[in-house]
């Protein structure tokens, strides 16, 4: 009785971590996220972040200019203001996690 209520308890248990995503994790899923963090794949993302944010400045700019019929005043703050958010978008992508 003793033997199989304890494995049966083991069973339902290890369901209960698996559905909840509180599984141990085993080695190859371990290695699989080191590839994640790959330098290769740390640059792509730092620079995508950075371009994004960049365009995402230069399109606010632009149309807020083309909106309020001025020169390029509001291109050239939300552009700094872009490059300022990408900046720190990518500084926050390779600092070391606080513990």
């Amino acid at each position: 009785m003793g033997k199989e209520s304890d494995e049966s308890f083991s069973k339902r248990l290890e369901a209960a971590e698996r559905r909840s995503g509180l599984e141990k994790k085993d080695e190859k899923a371990s290695a699989a996220e080191g590839d994640e963090k790959s330098l290769p794949a740390l640059a792509l993302r730092a620079g995508t972040e950075m371009i994004s944010a960049l365009v995402v400045g230069v399109a606010v700019g632009w149309g807020l200019d083309h909106w309020f019929h001025t020169r390029a005043i509001f291109l050239i703050i939300f552009a700094l203001l872009g490059g300022s958010a990408g900046v720190l978008n990518v500084w926050r992508l390779v600092k070391p996690p606080q513990i």
